[in-house]
């Protein structure tokens, strides 16, 4: 079994939970405390999981929202079973690893 990590990204539910609906409400509001982005960032940012977010976004986002950090994400364990080679398997040997000699004409 190998454990990975995931996130569970709140911010959809946060801003329902403060009545903004739209991903565009959330533009200005950020302008005001300095974080400039496209609406077109914003919407991505509220629509799926950001893979990088700078400690400005997420301050932002948190004194927008009156949230923490923890608020907005929610890190879970997920367990995934590791499926066995045929040689691990069989208990069978792997063949050798052949090198090959690479000769230039005339040498």
């Amino acid at each position: 079994m190998i454990k990975k990590m995931g996130i569970q990204w709140n911010l959809r539910r946060l801003m329902a939970s403060q009545d903004m609906f739209q991903t565009s409400d959330l533009v200005p509001l950020l302008a005001e405390r300095g974080i400039h982005l496209s609406r077109e960032q914003v919407f991505r940012l509220v629509t799926q999981p950001p893979q990088r977010l700078s400690m400005d976004t997420l301050a932002a986002l948190c004194d927008v929202l009156s949230c923490t950090p923890n608020d907005l994400i929610e890190v879970q364990a997920t367990y995934t079973e590791v499926r066995k080679t045929v040689s691990e398997q069989t208990g069978a040997i792997p063949p050798p690893v052949r090198r090959t000699n690479i000769r230039r004409p005339g040498s």
